[in-house]
C-alpha cells in the first residue's frame, strides 16, 4: 500500500507543472523557448486601442500563444520604439530565454530591477504591465530583433510581455 501511495505522490508532483502551464492569468505560463523572429511582411499599423485578445480567454495585451508572439508585428519602423542612442547603458549579458528566469525585486514600470540589473518599460507598453507584481513576478528577457535598444520582458505568471530598456547595473 505504501508503494502505491508513493507512486501516486510522485505522479502528482511530476504532473503539477504541466497543469500550471495552461490558461492565462492563473499560475505560470509555458515560457517560450526563444524570442520572436524579425518581423517579415507588411507591418501592422500601431493602433492606440488595439485588441490583442486573439482567442477567447487570451489577454488584451501583447502575449505569447505557443510560438506566436501576438502583437510583435509592427515592424522595424515603429516610431514608438525608436531610440536615438540604442544600448546607451550597455547591453544586457545576464542570459536570455527560458533558461534564465528572473524574480522582480521592486520598483515599477519607470524603473524596476532584479539581480542588480535595472530596467524601464517603453512608454507605449506601460498599460500592458498593469497587473504585474513588481516585487514577486518572474520574468524572462529576450532580445528584440526589430527594435534596436529594446528587449522583451515576458511575465511568466501572466503570459504577457512588454518592451524594456536596459538601464545598467
Amino acid at each position: 500500500m505504501k508503494t502505491m501511495q508513493l507512486a501516486l505522490a510522485a505522479f502528482l508532483l511530476l504532473a503539477a507543472p504541466a497543469f500550471a502551464e495552461h490558461g492565462y492569468g492563473g499560475g505560470h505560463q509555458a515560457i517560450p523557448k526563444q524570442g520572436p523572429k524579425a518581423y517579415q511582411g507588411t507591418p501592422h499599423a500601431a493602433e492606440p486601442n488595439r485588441n490583442f485578445s486573439d482567442k477567447q480567454g487570451h489577454p488584451n495585451a501583447p502575449h505569447v500563444d505557443g510560438k506566436t508572439w501576438v502583437g510583435h508585428d509592427t515592424g522595424r519602423d515603429d516610431a514608438r520604439y525608436h531610440v536615438d542612442h540604442p544600448f546607451a547603458h550597455g547591453r544586457f549579458t545576464g542570459g536570455f530565454g527560458r533558461g534564465h528566469v528572473w524574480h522582480l525585486a521592486g520598483g515599477g514600470p519607470s524603473r524596476f530591477w532584479f539581480n542588480g540589473w535595472y530596467w524601464d518599460v517603453a512608454a507605449a507598453d506601460i498599460a500592458f504591465c498593469d497587473g504585474w507584481l513588481w516585487d514577486t513576478d518572474q520574468v524572462v528577457i529576450y532580445e528584440d530583433p526589430d527594435h534596436d535598444g529594446w528587449y522583451l520582458a515576458y511575465n511568466a505568471r501572466l503570459g504577457t510581455y512588454v518592451h524594456v530598456e536596459y538601464l545598467g547595473s
